[in-house]
């Protein structure tokens, strides 16, 4: 037995060391130290730049461990623990190798150029605990198996391009403590799993699509302190739980869709609080007067919103260096709405302070000038602040941008000003300051924009101005500046290339020969002033011009031949002057997006190449002795010279045409007045008798409650509408009461009453009844009683009445597809009055307060005092037909050719649906102060037509009112949704071009335009 044992023994330790020798020469030191290598050489291969040669120690000649980035571990058999090659400028993809090494616990990639999808092999490193692949241009959707990595506690993916939605695996990280996947393009909803990341201290998903509400689940991450959710879609309210959590030192909702009110306690709830913003949501209420015990607090935004009341008392706020509060409903326009300005005196670290685009009144706060000396930038622009501005700005040393524009301010501009040596910025724009521009200025040598446009200001141009030699921008437009135009000036202000601007003064003399130093000037605009003489040839100097305006003075001469210099211009207005001579062929072969020559004394042919082959971007009007040209400019024939007998000839001819067609004209002239004196007989007895019943002048009286102002819900051109209501029936009405004072307003009464006895449409107004009656006072009393419209005007929707708060959305009340189907209500209208009618009816005055909306949103065409029946079904408009109607419709909507004295067509309502349909979706107004000097509502669509859908787009869909964000980077967060609207919106601006254009022949037809906006609202919601 003991022998046995004994070999049995012997077996076994043989066998022991057998399997221990077999394991050692397969020990995962050797095996994993392989695996390690060759993922690294893996992940070498797919670096494609390498500028900084980071990986070039990545050879045979050393350990792996030695190699530029890489950490091991003495404890685990030389495995790569760490991979760092932050901010090492690499560009290339991830290899999914990197998911072998196996005992990484840090990889570090961030701020390089890598590409494509993160590797859902990283799902593999189970030891990870630091991810960072922040600031790259990966793209793709975030790996669900991400989660596997457990031990993670900072997760950090942001800035990059990654799609799709926020997988609710993560909510696996029971020990992550900071997550960022900021600046993305992430969609979808908050998961609200991620209620179970226990140890979350720091979470952000700025500028991303993230879209609904912010789910309650998220009251539970105790451990809480940074909570950004800015630039998304986020909707609802704040679920008031979420103050409950006391560690929240930022809290920051920026660019979102949030609405409701600011708790009363904030400043308790959040004692640690130093960021907080929830600026460009849709917060009412006050700010909280709580917010003064936040005495940590260092940042204060709630820009963009629709807070009122009063600022609360700030002087406890001994932290804080940015407070800005612009564009709300804040203040009274009271005396003292700016006492909080005192309370900042404590700031003492303050650099921020933003309050314009409020209610505020009183004066300037001379306490401003007690605020820190570390302030850069002060905004108290577009607010009803009067008086003169005290000296005392020139304390505030370090000023950088001085923002004081859409004030009441007046008297001079103070000369201190020119103490601010650091200011780069200064707007004083749409003011009535007065006197002259003070010579100080020329001590702002580190002045970029200088904007004292739309003020009173008068006197010369000082010269000094001209120190200012990094001035990139001057706007001195709109004034009563006279004088000449400094030649210092020109000569110190070469750096100007974004703007100069001296449009709508007063200035004489000639265009300075140093106007050639402005080399990199891109707009220059001297447009309606009295200057004269002929243009400088060292005007060809300019070459990086794009726009140029001179219309509107006394230049003379020729167009000179060195303006063919000028390779980059788009925009050149030379209208309104005494230009003579041919126009040079060189304009053709300029690269011309608008030309305007109309209104001199040019003669000889017209060019056909180039601009001129559009006739509606060359304007040549006011040219009597132009010829030739493209057909559609409809100029006569150049002649030959011809002998004096066949001159004579064609005169006796054309004097005998001309008789001939007086007497004729004459004749037609009496028949027509016969015939419309019997016409305004019908109008009267049938319009008035029959066809609608009346009512009387005190039944009108009594609904409106004796016209009470409380009732009164418009104003027109021939009268007031007021709300009112039949005692007997309770019956809500609109009653528009004409101003008999009004010239032609008897003639608007017939006409409407005429036009709405013979029509009935859906998307047109309901006429309930008339009262042609005498009031109490023996008057003359006229009004139509229609249906009530419980949503107003389609002008109250676009255009709100907000004050001078400034608005950078477009409008918000109203979606996409409303817009749309407001639009289609509009063209349906309007193709049943020019097409279904037994007589063709134009409504001459198309505009957003005559679009009624109803309770379903559903757009009624109103207002018909403008009205004319044609008499024969016609869309067409002859140039040479006159009319001696005046211009009908309204400034910025009529028809153009309307001006020129032709007669009223379909196509006039044609124009006017363009503009319509252009200001809905754009929220420009075609009267906007920026049209002007030939650049109108259809240029600015056309002409930028790309730049606009993408901004348009993100501003219908996303519904956000920022301003520090970039076109680029607002596209580059589209989504699919996104995209289809942007698809869309770019054919209905198309077809607001097409309905516009100048020239009526070139505009579409209603019935036409009614189809394609029908199937681009089926391309948007299938």
């Amino acid at each position: 037995m003991g022998a046995v044992l004994v070999m049995n023994l012997v077996l076994i330790s043989s066998l022991v060391l057998n399997c221990c020798g077999s394991m050692q020469m397969n020990h995962p030191r050797h095996q994993g130290n392989e695996t390690d290598r060759l993922a690294l050489l893996a992940f070498k291969a797919q670096i494609l730049h390498d500028p900084n040669r980071v990986t070039s120690s990545w050879n045979e000649s050393l350990h792996f461990c030695q190699w530029h980035g890489v950490t091991c571990s003495r404890l685990h058999h030389q495995r790569v623990t760490k991979l760092d090659l932050n901010s090492s400028a690499l560009v290339g993809s991830i290899s999914p190798h990197v998911g072998n090494l196996s005992f990484l616990r840090v990889l570090n990639l961030a701020n390089n150029s890598f590409t494509h999808q993160i590797p859902p092999q990283i799902g593999y490193l189970h030891r990870l605990q630091v991810l960072y692949l922040n600031n790259n241009t990966l793209t793709g959707s975030i790996p669900p198996n991400i989660s596997s990595c457990f031990q993670l506690n900072s997760l950090d993916l942001s800035r990059n391009n990654l799609l799709g939605q926020i997988p609710p695996q993560i909510s696996s990280f029971s020990k992550l403590d900071f997550l960022s996947f900021r600046h993305n393009n992430l969609t979808g909803e908050i998961p609200p799993s991620l209620g179970n990341m226990s140890s979350l201290q720091k979470f952000g998903i700025t500028s991303n699509n993230i879209e609904g509400s912010i789910p309650i689940s998220l009251c539970q991450l105790k451990k809480l302190t940074i909570f950004y959710l800015g630039g998304n879609k986020l909707s609802g309210t704040i679920p008031s739980c979420i103050y409950n959590l006391s560690g929240i030192v930022a809290f920051e909702l920026t660019l979102n869709r949030i609405k409701g009110s600011l708790p009363s306690n904030l400043g308790n709830a959040f004692p640690n609080l130093r960021w907080f913003s929830n600026a460009a949501n849709q917060f009412t209420g006050p700010i909280p007067l709580s917010i003064s015990n936040a005495t940590n607090l260092m940042v204060f935004q709630c820009s963009d919103n629709n807070h009122s009341g009063q600022v609360p008392n700030l002087r406890n706020l001994y932290n804080l260096v940015g407070f800005k509060v612009s564009r709300n409903n804040l203040g009274s326009r009271k005396d003292d709405d700016l006492n909080f300005i005192s309370d900042l005196i404590n700031a003492t670290q303050l650099t921020v302070l933003g309050i314009g685009g409020n209610n505020f009144g009183g004066t300037f706060p001379t306490t401003t000038y007690n605020l820190s000396t570390n302030l850069k930038w002060l905004s108290v622009g577009t607010n009803y602040l009067h008086g003169s501005i005290p000296t005392g700005l020139g304390n505030l040393v370090n000023l950088q941008v001085l923002i004081l524009n859409e004030n009441n301010f007046s008297s001079n501009i103070p000369t201190d000003i020119g103490k601010l040596s650091m200011l780069g910025e200064l707007y004083l724009t749409s003011n009535n300051f007065s006197g002259s521009i003070p010579s100080s200025l020329g001590n702002l040598t580190m002045l970029g924009g200088l904007y004292l446009n739309r003020n009173n200001l008068k006197g010369s141009i000082p010269s000094s101005l001209g120190e200012c030699h990094g001035l990139l921008d001057l706007d001195l437009s709109e004034n009563s500046l006279d004088g000449k135009i400094p030649q210092q000036l020109l000569t110190g202000l070469h750096s100007l290339s974004i703007s100069f601007n001296l449009s709508s003064n007063n200035f004489t003399g000639s265009i300075p020969f140093e106007i050639g130093k402005l080399k990199s000037l891109s707009k220059l605009d001297i447009s309606n002033n009295m200057l004269s003489g002929e243009l400088p040839s060292s005007l060809s100097s300019c070459q990086s011009l794009e726009v140029l305006h001179l219309q509107g003075n006394f230049f003379n001469g020729i167009i000179p031949k060195s303006m063919q210099d000028l390779r980059g211009i788009r925009d050149l207005d030379l209208s309104r002057n005494n230009f003579s001579g041919v126009i040079p062929q060189f304009l053709e072969k300029l690269n011309l997006a608008r030309m305007n020559l109309s209104f001199n004394q040019l003669s000889g042919a017209v060019p056909i190449g180039g601009v001129f082959r559009n006739t509606t971007a060359a304007s040549l009007a006011g040219n009597a002795r132009l010829c030739g040209g493209m057909a559609s400019l409809k100029l006569p024939l150049c002649k030959l010279n011809e002998s004096k007998g066949v001159k004579l000839s064609r005169r006796i001819i054309l004097t005998i045409s001309l008789v001939f067609g007086c007497t004729l004209l004459g004749l037609v002239l009496v028949l027509s007045l016969f015939h419309l004196r019997n016409k305004r007989k019908e109008v009267k007895s049938s319009t008035l008798g029959n066809s609608i019943l009346q009512v009387s002048y005190a039944t009108l009286l009594k609904a409106t409650d004796s016209f009470s102002p409380a009732n009164l819900i418009g104003v027109g051109a021939f009268g007031s509408v007021y709300k009112g209501i039949l005692a007997d029936d309770r019956i809500v009405l609109a009653v528009k009461v004409l101003n008999m004072l009004h010239r032609g307003a008897s003639k608007s009464f017939m006409a409407e009453c005429e036009v709405l006895r013979n029509i009935r449409h859906r998307n047109l107004v309901k006429i309930i009844t008339t009262c042609s009656s005498i009031d109490f006072n023996g008057n003359d009393f006229k009004a139509l009683v229609y249906e009530f419209m419980d949503n107003g005007s389609l002008e109250e929707w676009l255009h709100p009445s907000i004050g001078t708060r400034e608005l950078i959305e477009a409008p918000k009340s109203l979606s996409l597809v409303q817009r749309l189907d407001i639009a289609i209500d509009v063209a349906s209208a309007l193709n049943y009055l020019h097409n279904h009618c037994e007589t063709p009816i134009v409504h001459c005055d198309l505009k957003p307060s005559n679009v009624l909306l109803d309770s379903n949103l559903i757009g009624h065409v109103s207002d018909f005092g403008l009205s004319k029946f044609l008499p024969v079904p016609t869309t067409s408009v002859g140039g040479n037909q006159s009319s001696s109607i005046g211009i009908r419709g309204s400034v910025g909507y009529a028809a153009p050719e309307y001006g020129m004295g032709s007669e009223v067509s379909a196509k006039g309502d044609v124009y006017s649906f363009g503009i319509l349909l252009l200001e809905m979706f754009t929220g420009k107004r075609p009267t906007d102060h920026i049209f002007r000097d030939g650049l109108n509502l259809h240029v600015y669509v056309k002409t930028t037509l790309s730049e606009r859908v993408s901004e348009i787009s993100e501003s219908l869909f996303l519904q956000e009112r920022a301003t520090n964000v970039t076109e680029s980077h607002m596209h580059s967060r589209l989504s699919v949704r996104a995209q289809k609207v942007e698809e869309c919106l770019t054919l209905i601006l198309g077809v607001g071009v097409a309905c516009s254009f100048e020239s009526p022949t070139n505009r579409k037809d209603i019935s036409g335009i009614e189809s394609e906006l029908q199937s681009i609202r089926r391309n948007l919601l299938g």
